[in-house]
């Protein structure tokens, strides 16, 4: 039986070169999925019907392929924090989180178009934020830019220098894509990464 085509169906830069790690070839897809949680949905249920949304919308392009979906959501006292988007959401968030813990969960699923069985599981990832000044939020936003990160900051960039401590299952998940997690998912279709 011949091997499924991987597709990331991701526009995000920071998956991409996640999955890069794992030197096997695959291609990227544009979702294009709504990221806005449904009433009453937890966290952890926002990022896990967001990755299966993102790769059930990939997979009508690609009837015979193994497709990744990934979402992030981050959680502090009981409220989502998305993508800021925007310079002012983000000193929000960053004020919001300072001297606190963010809970990040981070989805991941893996479609196979050909036989229709999915996989979909959620990392979870602890991290704990040093006091913040005005100054330095505005210092790190200017550098980092990180409107595309859910909480904005990016913990694999300057972001590390507003955190104090990094507890979860995979370090990888924090960035965007769970590898570790996909490496099992990887083989449990046949596809072996070493």
């Amino acid at each position: 039986m011949k091997s499924q085509p991987l597709v990331l169906a991701s526009t995000s830069i920071y998956r991409r070169e996640l999955l890069e790690r794992l030197q096997i070839p695959f291609q990227t897809a544009a979702p294009d999925v709504d990221e806005t949680p449904l009433s009453g949905e937890s966290a952890k249920q926002t990022s896990w019907r967001l990755s299966r949304e993102k790769a059930q919308a990939v997979a009508i392009r690609y009837p015979d392929a193994l497709i990744i979906g990934s979402d992030q959501v981050a959680l502090l006292d009981g409220q989502q924090m998305g993508k800021p988007l925007t310079h002012n959401n983000a000193v929000f968030q960053l004020r919001a989180m300072s001297g606190r813990t963010v809970t990040f969960y981070t989805a991941l699923t893996l479609l196979s178009t050909r036989s229709g069985e999915i996989q979909t599981e959620v990392a979870e990832n602890r991290v704990s934020f040093r006091e913040l000044s005005d100054e330095e939020i505005e210092s790190y936003l200017r550098k980092e830019q990180p409107y595309h990160c859910a909480g904005s900051a990016k913990s694999e960039g300057l972001g590390i220098a507003l955190i104090s401590r990094m507890e979860g299952e995979d370090p990888n998940a924090l960035v965007g894509l769970p590898l570790i997690l996909l490496v099992e998912m990887l083989k449990k279709q046949g596809v072996p990464v070493l």
